[in-house]
């Protein structure tokens, strides 16, 4: 395909200006690929506006100097694959401050950029909407539906049974239709002290699905002083 069909087919035209002279088309290519570039900007914008992302992180800037007994490896190895399009889950397990959610949100911006919708919310804030929503099942579809989710900081707020449901449903609708990342300070084996026995097996069972689970170790106050 050529550069101005690619471009055309791109911005959705209905026709391609095929029968155009080369004089023509390179005119008119530099145009079409500023228009391209601006949608693209938008749709950008748009989506981390959406995204709930307050501040950009980005894999780039995460120093991992600073955290030696990270899994860099085994993080950038998911951060590189195809885990949008496989639907990969991810759990980032560790201690306050030792980067979990710099290194979540990096991930969600990157797929930002390739044009893909994320919502990042803490569970905290997720419980909130949910308990304070008019149209619960409304919202839980959402969460449900959006093509990456991220559940930061779970472990630090205790839900109702109602509430964990509605987590679980969120989780277990997503299985093997969209990826979720979690961030949590607690360890699969403790995650019955936020949620009901069989609540906390179900959702880990959901996760496991094609899922990754990364343990963080480190010095608490090392990633946020820069000590």
């Amino acid at each position: 395909m050529t550069p101005i069909k690619e471009i055309c087919k791109a911005l959705e035209f209905i026709s391609v200006p095929e029968d155009l002279d080369p004089e023509k088309i390179k005119i008119l290519l530099p145009v079409l690929e500023d228009e391209l570039r601006a949608r693209k900007i938008r749709r950008i914008d748009q989506l981390l506006k959406r995204s709930g992302i307050k501040q950009i992180k980005r894999l780039k800037d995460f120093d991992w100097k600073n955290s030696p007994k990270l899994p860099r490896e085994k993080f950038m190895a998911f951060a590189e694959s195809d885990w949008v399009g496989k639907i990969r889950n991810l759990v980032l397990i560790g201690p306050t401050g030792v980067g979990k959610t710099h290194l979540a949100k990096g991930l969600c911006y990157e797929a930002i950029l390739k044009g893909i919708p994320v919502t990042c919310i803490s569970c905290f804030d997720l419980v909130g909407k949910i308990k304070n929503s008019r149209n619960r099942h409304s919202l839980i579809q959402y969460y449900s539906s959006v093509k990456v989710f991220c559940l930061d900081e779970l472990g630090y707020v205790f839900p109702s049974p109602e509430e964990a449901n509605d987590i679980f449903q969120i989780i277990s609708k997503r299985s093997e239709a969209a990826p979720t990342i979690i961030t949590t300070n607690l360890v699969p084996s403790q995650w019955g002290k936020i949620f009901e026995p069989a609540t906390a097996t179900a959702i880990l069972d959901r996760l496991s699905l094609n899922g990754t689970y990364l343990a963080f170790e480190g010095d608490v106050k090392s990633y946020r002083s820069g000590k």
